[in-house]
C-alpha cells in the first residue's frame, strides 16, 4: 500500500503551509528551512510528493535556480528524494517510526508497523511549531539543571500558565490547585487512589475510554457501568441518586468514543445531584478544547460543581508525544492527591513541560492548520456511511473519533477481517466498562491525514462484507 501515488501536496497549498517569507535570509533557505519544518512537525508526511519545481517557481514568483537548490538542500539532508515519474518527496531521515499509536486493552497488540492502517488510537498530529518550541525549551533549560531536577508538583511556569487558561473559562484557580502529571492516565491514577478506596461503587459512562476504565478498575473500586448513548442524562441522574457511588468519572466534553458534549443545564444538573448525594465528581478534561466546527459555548464542570477534580492533557489538543498530563481539584483534597501521586512517579519530565508551557501560551486548544486536517479527515470517514449501508453514527463537532452503530451485532468479527487486510481496529468491547459487550458497535479515529484513511474506507466496507458472512 505505498502512499506515494496518493499523497501529494499542490503548489499553492504548499505555499499557504510555508506562510510569509522571510526577508532575512537567502529565499532557498527559507524554503528548505520552512520545508524541512513542515517535515519535522509532521505538517509533510513521509512519501508525500511535493510540487514540480517548475509549479513552485510560478506559485512563489521565485527563479528556478532558487527553487532548484532548496530542493537540493532538502535532498542532501535526507528530507526529500527524487523518484523516477515521481518527482521529489519526502523523506523522513531514516524512515517514520513505527506504531507510536495509543495502545488500547482488547486491541491489537500489533505496534502498528508495516503496510498497515492503524485506527486503534484517537490523537491528531503534532501542532505546528513542536520542533520551535522544544528548541526555546532547551534554551530555557539551563535554568533548571542546577538542583535535583524533581519537581513533583510540576515546574512553576506551567502549573500557572494551566491555572490560568482555567481562569480564561470561567473557573477561578490558582496555580497551587495544579499538579503536572505524565499524561492524564498518570493524573486519573493518582486521583483514583487518593480518592477511591477498594470497594468504593464509582459510577462510570458506557461506552467510556478503555485506559481510564482499566485504570479505575486497579484501583479497587466497584465500577457502576451507566449507559450513555447522547440520548439524554436522565439514566445518569438516576444512577447517582440509586447507586450509593462515592464517585463519578465523567467526560462532558467530546466524550471518547461518542463525542457528546453535555449542555450547560446537563452540566448543573449533574453536578447538583453529586452535591445532594455526596458523590465526587472526577472529570475527564483531555477532549475538552478539541473542537471542530465552533467552540462549544459551556464552562467546564469545575464551574458548576466546586468540589470536582478535572484532569486535563496536552496530548490530543498538541501532541500525544509530549506526555504531559494536570490535575486541577480543590485546595482541601490536592494535598491527598499530590501524595498518593508520589506512589506512581516523582514527577514529569522538565523538558516537556517546558515546552508544552510554551505551546499553551500560544494557544490552549488546536491548531487551526491541525482543525482543518482533522474535519478533511471526519468528512473522509463518514463515507463508510455509504460504503457500508446500514451504519449510523452521530457527527460529533468535535473530538477525535466516530462511533458507529453496525446493523449487527459483529464488531470483533469485523476487527478480524480488517486486520487481514491491513486496517487495525478495536472492537466495541475495547470501550465497554465491563470488558465486553457492545458488539453493534466500532469506533473510527479521524487522527490520520485524509488521503490514508479514503484509502481505508473501502478497505473497511470490503471487511464489513466478509464479517457479515462470516468468511
Amino acid at each position: 500500500m505505498s502512499a506515494v501515488t496518493d499523497r501529494r501536496v499542490s503548489a499553492p497549498h504548499l505555499v499557504r503551509l510555508l506562510g510569509p517569507v522571510d526577508p532575512n535570509i537567502p529565499a532557498y533557505q527559507w524554503i528548505s528551512d520552512s520545508i524541512r519544518l513542515l517535515i519535522a512537525d509532521g505538517r509533510l508526511l513521509h512519501d508525500t510528493r511535493l510540487p514540480s519545481e517548475r509549479d513552485l517557481v510560478t506559485a512563489l514568483a521565485l527563479s528556478r535556480t532558487t527553487v532548484t537548490h532548496a530542493y537540493a538542500i532538502l535532498r542532501d539532508k535526507g528530507y526529500a528524494q527524487s523518484r523516477q515519474g515521481s518527482g521529489t518527496v519526502v523523506r523522513v531521515p531514516g524512515g517514520p517510526a513505527s506504531g507510536g499509536g495509543e495502545p488500547l486493552p482488547l486491541a491489537s497488540l500489533d505496534d502498528g508497523s508495516g503496510d498497515v492502517i492503524d485506527l486503534t488510537h484517537a490523537s491528531p498530529m503534532a501542532v505546528p511549531g513542536l520542533s520551535v518550541a522544544y528548541a526555546e525549551a532547551v534554551d530555557r533549560l539551563p535554568a533548571f539543571v542546577g538542583g535535583g531536577g524533581y519537581f513533583h508538583l510540576g515546574v512553576p511556569q506551567l502549573r500557572e500558565q494551566i491555572a490560568s487558561g482555567y481562569r480564561a473559562r470561567g473557573v477561578p484557580t490558582d496555580a497551587e490547585q495544579i499538579i503536572v502529571t505524565v499524561g492524564a492516565l498518570g493524573g486519573l491514577a493518582a486521583v483514583f487512589r487518593a480518592l477511591v478506596r477498594p470497594g468504593d461503587r464509582v459510577i462510570a459512562q458506557s461506552p467510556g475510554y478503555p485506559n481510564s476504565l482499566g485504570a479505575l478498575s486497579h484501583s479497587g473500586a466497584r465500577v457502576v457501568p451507566v449507559t450513555d448513548d447522547g440520548a439524554g442524562i436522565e439514566q445518569l441522574l438516576d444512577t447517582i441518586h440509586r447507586s450509593g457511588a462515592r464517585a463519578m468519572l465523567a467526560m462532558p466534553d467530546f466524550h471518547n468514543p461518542t463525542g457528546v458534549v453535555w449542555s450547560e443545564d446537563e452540566r448543573a444538573r449533574v453536578a447538583a445531584a453529586w452535591r445532594e448525594r455526596g458523590v465526587i465528581g472526577i472529570v475527564d478534561d483531555t477532549t475538552a478544547r478539541v473542537w471542530l466546527d465552533a467552540e462549544p459555548q459551556v464552562r467546564p464542570m469545575a464551574a458548576h460543581s466546586a468540589d470536582c477534580v478535572s484532569v486535563g492533557s496536552a496530548s490530543k489538543s498538541h501532541w500525544g508525544g509530549l506526555r504531559i498530563g494536570w490535575i486541577r481539584a480543590p485546595h482541601n483534597v490536592i494535598g491527598a492527591i499530590a501524595r498518593a501521586r508520589l506512589s506512581l512517579d516523582l514527577g514529569a519530565p522538565i523538558l516537556e513541560q517546558l515546552v508544552v508551557a510554551q505551546l499553551l501560551r500560544e494557544s490552549d486548544g488546536l491548531a487551526d492548520s491541525v482543525r482543518r486536517q482533522l474535519i478533511a479527515s471526519r468528512e473522509a470517514l463518514l463515507e463508510l456511511a455509504t460504503a457500508c449501508p446500514g451504519w449510523r453514527t452521530r457527527v460529533p463537532e468535535g473530538g477525535l473519533s466516530l462511533w458507529w452503530q453496525l446493523p449487527q451485532p459483529k464488531s470483533s468479527a469485523l476487527v478480524t477481517a480488517a486486520r487481514r487486510h491491513g486496517i487495525l481496529l478495536a472492537p466495541g468491547s475495547a470501550f465497554a466498562v465491563t470488558g465486553h459487550g457492545l458488539e453493534r458497535w466500532v469506533r473510527t479515529p479521524y487522527g490520520l491525514d485524509d488521503v490514508t484513511l479514503r484509502r481505508a474506507v473501502p478497505i473497511i466496507a470490503q471487511a464489513w462484507a466478509e464479517a457479515k458472512t462470516g468468511r
